[in-house]
């Protein structure tokens, strides 16, 4: 997790300029207009402060490489054209428009070669030079934003049912017939810079197969599905439509000089990636967060679900009847004590049974809020403990479905924030995460004893068959390079 904003709360900037992205452009000079231009430019500072851009720069480089090299054989090579990776596990890519392309670094885990990266990427900048962010029914993003934002701001988040609030509203913006035609431009512009344009039907394989575990998963789990990504997300499994523009593309190829596929440098360069959690969002082991660039740990109860996302911790009950979200963020000027954090940040709000003390010799206030939003409804009562730790507000806030005159988990929600602590010396190599790597498959080995050699807690051998493309029972082929998670 990063720093994030209170339960109660949602980064006003962040939606005002999603909803600013909405809203009609003005006329178009040449290829873009200057007001996409302007507003993708500033999404770009919300989207890069809230998703955290990937801190390893020969992965973006690399990624900024390939996707100039497609820009440039697109119908808008002189756009000023930007690619970032986010440092989010999420299966996503997406546009603004105005020439930013987005892609995750979870969605890179599961390529598997420099020709699909340029297929997604191809894909997004055919969005962009579609005029897709200009043409796209204004009221319907408008109306799918604002159901995003109702969401957060009740705190439904927090159950789990939300991807973040950048991503979701432009990704599913995009209607069947510009997604096809995304495609259709997208597919020309591999065969323009040499590559083959069949790796478009190969990076659709693998999402659908991300699907198909995710619901398996949810399954499994007793929840919805999270189907994060939107790029291809139209295609049922066997797309004629797409496999008649790939074959129209593949005759278009103009002799560019190139690698078709180019896997052994993807491959080079993903090597050590962050897999799932990365370092600035610190790791999840057992039931116990670490975080080395913050120095703290806590613990949340045995059982219980617990999901690290870009912004927040969240933890849910087996029984889904209690729920902890841990968030931290600044304090505002003057502000140094957690009582006076508290009294700002829920100025207007009913507060009971607020009590000062020390949560492991850190300033710590707890207090429990009538009537506040909870993901169980408008009017509910959450227990807020706030601890101060590294020049940072943390706010561990639990609320319940059964919450009169208390949330029925209230002990729980006191005593995990009490397990708040600095990080000890030795605890600091827990907080590293698990890494993508690059391994020479020995002879007699399967799928299966390969992934129980991996730290994966949860689905090792399920998210080794994804990353290597053999998915849901293939097995790999003795001397080759696969990816391995340690």
């Amino acid at each position: 997790m990063r720093m994030n904003l209170p339960l109660l709360q949602i980064p006003t900037g962040l939606l005002l300029a999603v909803l600013l992205a909405a809203s009609p452009l003005g006329a178009e000079a040449g290829g873009v207009s200057k007001s996409e231009i302007k507003r993708a430019k500033q999404m770009h500072v919300q989207i890069t402060q809230s998703q955290g851009v990937y801190p390893d720069p020969e992965v973006n480089e690399y990624v900024d490489r390939i996707g100039r090299k497609m820009a440039a054989v697109s119908e808008m090579p002189d756009l000023e054209w930007s690619f970032t990776v986010l440092d989010t596990n999420e299966i996503n890519a997406f546009t603004t428009g105005g020439g930013y392309v987005y892609i995750s670094r979870g969605l890179m885990a599961y390529l598997d070669s420099e020709a699909e990266l340029a297929a997604v990427l191809g894909h997004e900048i055919g969005h962009v030079t579609g005029k897709h962010p200009s043409r796209q029914q204004t009221q319907g993003t408008i109306a799918s934003i604002a159901s995003v934002a109702a969401a957060v701001l009740t705190g439904q988040s927090a159950l789990g049912d939300l991807t973040n609030l950048a991503g979701t509203a432009i990704v599913r913006g995009y209607g069947r017939d510009m997604e096809l035609e995304a495609d259709d431009l997208g597919a020309r512009y591999l065969a323009r810079a040499g590559y083959d344009p069949q790796a478009m039907i190969r990076v659709v394989a693998t999402l659908k197969e991300q699907e198909m575990f995710e619901k398996d998963r949810a399954r499994a789990e007793g929840r919805q599905p999270r189907v994060y990504h939107g790029i291809f997300s139209t295609h049922p499994d066997n797309d004629t439509r797409l496999k008649e523009v790939i074959a129209a593309a593949s005759k278009e190829s103009r002799g560019a000089v190139g690698e078709a596929e180019n896997r052994d440098e993807y491959l080079r360069t993903i090597n050590g990636m962050a897999f799932a959690s990365s370092r600035a969002q610190g790791m999840v082991r057992d039931n116990r967060f670490f975080h080395a660039n913050f120095q703290m740990t806590m613990a949340f109860p045995k059982g219980w679900n617990i999901e690290n996302r870009s912004n927040e911790l969240v933890a849910v009950s087996p029984d889904r009847n209690h729920l902890l979200q841990v968030t931290a963020q600044p304090p505002p000027p003057g502000v140094t004590s957690p009582r006076d954090f508290a009294r700002r940040a829920l100025a207007n709000s009913r507060l009971e049974g607020a009590e000062e003390f020390e949560v492991n010799g850190l300033k710590a206030f707890s207090v429990i809020v009538r009537g506040a939003q909870s993901p169980f409804g408008p009017r509910s009562n959450v227990r807020y403990v706030i601890i101060s730790h590294q020049n940072l507000m943390w706010l561990v806030m639990g609320a319940s479905r059964s919450d009169k005159p208390a949330p029925a988990g209230d002990p729980l929600f006191t005593s995990t924030a009490r397990t708040f602590r600095p990080l000890r010396a030795n605890e600091f190599a827990l907080a590293e995460p698990f890494r993508i790597r690059m391994v020479k498959v020995p002879e007699g080995e399967t799928m299966t004893s390969i992934a129980e050699r991996s730290p994966l807690p949860k689905y090792a051998l399920e998210e080794h068959r994804l990353l290597n493309g053999l998915y849901p029972d293939g097995e790999p082929q003795a001397g080759e390079y696969i990816k391995f998670i340690r």
